[in-house]
């Protein structure tokens, strides 16, 4: 097995890695960024090496800094995580020419991948169904003809988009004229690749995807997550299973989406993406990293796919096979984001008080602590709730009892929103799609009850009373101490004066627990 990999992230991601790391006996390696310079991901890992400017150009994004990282740490191997690198060909060659170990499907199929036009022309000729829809699109005629073929309305995107950037919705040929132009600059904008294509757009579909497996020999699946709760093509909520698949449909649909992945000839973990509606399923797009949402695929499960990565890139394969896959319960997942929870608007700030949710069946995901600094740099997620139950409405009344818990304060967060969505009375009966959030009137539901959501905060609020916000690891004398008891404890201090509290605020608390503070 890998002796120690370096893991090319951050955030929850990069501790999530860590810790099937640590569980295996693997030694671990984070970068960080200036901005990331107190976060928990760098103190968590074995070592750790400072990439650059808060800019993810200057630092997560710098393949240079990152090789440059791992060869000095002696690392074997790369972890992407998700985000950043972890769909970058380049990236991924640059690790095999290095002679280190991308965690991943090789360069040339996440290449192929990536281009939303390469992707349907692949799973046509592996017999996957795909959304009816044109190749690349070189005029704005040429968009309106292929409109009018096959009916109003459609969808016109970016080939190289994701995350719902570059797709816009056209009802006439003027709308595709104007849609045209603008998801061509913004796929050069964000993917520095302009082509454009059509697909027929579905009004009102559910969000379907299948977690494959490959160790190039097995190719499996870990059955399905329905991911329909979305706001501007975004992931919110997700659960596992889908409350509308049994176990025929999933049978049948994973066998679909088990052959794509054999044609392409992928490896490691990925996730096939489909749209379902009337009875159909079809493919959208393929992401050939981790997903967010893995974690609900391993509550009902109990596989861990961060493990099986890591088993997969050494050599050892998949350690069960398909029969040996079996659901068990339910899973959601709420992604926490430090957002307005009305208008989705980002929000930066430090975390004053914070304390996550527990007890039966619940499982937090993150990567901050109290007095963490969310930064406007990086993407703007806090955590990842989860809650299992052994029926979906024992997780549904889990996840609205954890978010009850969940204070996170400092910084304004979507709890509201999750809040009136679990208690929705239609998502309760699980009859959700992608168009779920404005049909139901959410926002506009989580401003008339954010007044009542405060009231209940505020009871909880009470364990924070008294506080008066110093914190002791700034205390100069408390510094001083640590730095000398560190000093005859042989403690590593690099960067301790540049850091100011990472070691000192550890030893610190350390020293207090012996009683000698």
């Amino acid at each position: 097995m890998f002796r120690k990999i370096l893991i090319a992230n951050r955030g929850e991601i990069a501790v999530r890695v860590m810790r099937a790391c640590k569980e295996l006996g693997i030694k671990t390696v984070a970068v960080y960024s200036k901005a990331d310079l107190h976060a928990f991901h760098r103190v968590y890992a074995d070592e750790c090496y400072f990439i650059g400017e808060p800019e993810p150009s200057k630092s997560y994004l710098n393949i240079d800094a990152i090789i440059d990282a791992a060869k000095r740490s002696g690392a074997e191997a790369i972890h992407p995580g998700y985000g950043f690198l972890a769909e970058n060909p380049e990236f991924a060659g640059r690790c095999e020419e290095e002679g280190l170990v991308f965690i991943g499907p090789k360069p040339e199929v996440i290449e192929a991948m990536g281009s939303k036009i390469s992707a349907r022309r692949l799973m046509k000729e592996a017999g996957v169904p795909v959304v009816p829809g044109s190749d690349v699109l070189k005029s704005e005629d040429d968009a309106v003809d292929f409109a009018e073929k096959i009916g109003y309305p459609v969808a016109i995107k970016a080939s190289g988009g994701g995350g719902g950037i570059g797709i816009t919705i056209a009802y006439s040929s003027e709308e595709v004229r104007r849609a045209f132009e603008k998801s061509k600059k913004l796929g050069e904008k964000y993917f520095r690749d302009s082509t454009v294509y059509i697909e027929k757009y579905l009004p009102k579909p559910r969000h379907i995807e299948f977690q494959i497996l490959s160790d190039g020999n097995k190719v499996l699946h870990l059955g399905e997550r329905e991911c329909s709760i979305q706001r501007r093509h975004q992931k919110l909520i997700e659960e596992a299973p889908s409350p509308i698949f049994d176990e025929e449909m999933r049978e049948k649909f994973g066998r679909i989406a088990v052959k794509g992945a054999r044609h392409i000839g992928y490896t490691n973990a990925g996730t096939m993406e489909f749209l379902y509606q009337d009875g159909e399923l079809y493919f959208l797009e393929m992401n050939t990293r981790l997903q967010v949402e893995h974690t609900i695929t391993e509550m009902v499960t109990g596989m861990d796919i961060v493990k099986e990565q890591i088993r997969i890139a050494y050599g050892t394969g998949i350690s069960f096979d398909q029969e040996d896959v079996r659901i068990r319960g339910h899973a959601i997942e709420a992604r926490i984001n430090a957002e307005d929870p009305v208008s989705f608007l980002p929000r930066s700030g430090r975390i004053t008080h914070y304390r996550s949710p527990g007890g039966p069946g619940v499982r937090v995901d993150s990567g901050v602590h109290m007095g963490y600094e969310i930064s406007p740099y990086y993407d703007s997620m806090i955590s990842k709730l989860i809650t299992w139950g052994r029926t979906r409405i024992e997780a549904i009344a889990r996840m609205r009892r954890a978010l009850y818990e969940y204070i996170i304060e400092g910084v304004e967060t979507n709890i509201p929103f999750h809040m009136v969505v679990v208690e929705d009375e239609e998502f309760a009966k699980g009859n959700t799609h992608t168009k779920f959030v404005d049909e139901r009137h959410i926002p506009e539901r989580v401003l008339a009850s954010i007044k009542n959501i405060r009231h209940l905060k505020h009871r909880l609020d009470d364990i924070f009373r008294g506080m008066n916000g110093v914190r002791k690891d700034y205390d100069p004398v408390a510094i001083a101490v640590s730095a000398v008891m560190a000093y005859l404890e042989n403690e590593r201090i690099e960067g301790l004066v540049e850091a100011k509290v990472s070691q000192p605020w550890k030893i610190y608390h350390r020293l207090r627990s012996l009683g000698w503070m």
